[in-house]
C-alpha cells in the first residue's frame, strides 16, 4: 500500500512540476522529460506492468495539461515503459552510463512516436524538421537529468529494485 502511494504522489509531482517550473531549466527552448524520466525509472526498478502504469497517467496529465487529444503522450509513454523494462532484463542497469544511454533511447522512441501520430493527424508538419529540432535536444537533456532525477527518485522509493523482479 506504501509503495502504491508513493509511486502515485510521485507521479503527480512530477506532472505538477512539468506544468509549473520546468521554465527554470530550459535551455534553448528544450526542457527535459519527468515523465519520460519516471517511466524508464520504474521500468528498471520495478518492471513493465509499473512503468506502463506510470506511462499511462503521466501520458493523461501531460496531454490534459498541453490541451492535446487524450493519448498523443500515452501512447509513447506506455511503449517506451514495456520496451523499455523488457530491455533492462537483459543489461547491468547499475551503471550511470547504461541508465542515461537507457533514457535517451526511449525519449527517442517517444519522440518518434509523438511525432508519427501528430504527422498522421496533420500531414502539414514536417515531421524531419520536428525531430531534429525539438525530440534530439530534448533526448539529450532529458538523459543529462538522468543522474540527478534518478537519485531523487531512488532516495523517495528507498530501494534500488524490487525484490520479486526476477532477472533471467
Amino acid at each position: 500500500m506504501r509503495k502504491n502511494v508513493i509511486w502515485a504522489v510521485l507521479v503527480v509531482v512530477a506532472a505538477l512540476l512539468e506544468a509549473t517550473t520546468m521554465d527554470l531549466v530550459r535551455i534553448q527552448g528544450v526542457v527535459p522529460d519527468l515523465m519520460l524520466l519516471l517511466v524508464v525509472y520504474f521500468a528498471i526498478a520495478e518492471g513493465e506492468e509499473r512503468a506502463m502504469f506510470t506511462g499511462l497517467l503521466g501520458g493523461v496529465f501531460q496531454d490534459v495539461m498541453l490541451h492535446r487529444g487524450l493519448g498523443h503522450h500515452v501512447l509513447g509513454l506506455v511503449i517506451v515503459g514495456y520496451v523499455v523494462s523488457r530491455i533492462s532484463i537483459r543489461l547491468i542497469t547499475e551503471h550511470p552510463g547504461v541508465k542515461a544511454a537507457l533514457v535517451f533511447g526511449a525519449s527517442l522512441a517517444n519522440g518518434v512516436v509523438f511525432t508519427t501520430v501528430a504527422y498522421v493527424q496533420q500531414p502539414s508538419i514536417s515531421a524531419l524538421h520536428l525531430l531534429a529540432s525539438s525530440v534530439v535536444p530534448e533526448s539529450f537533456y532529458t538523459a543529462l537529468a538522468t543522474p540527478i532525477v534518478f537519485f531523487a527518485l531512488h532516495a523517495a522509493c528507498g530501494r534500488r529494485h524490487n525484490a520479486q523482479r526476477s532477472f533471467v
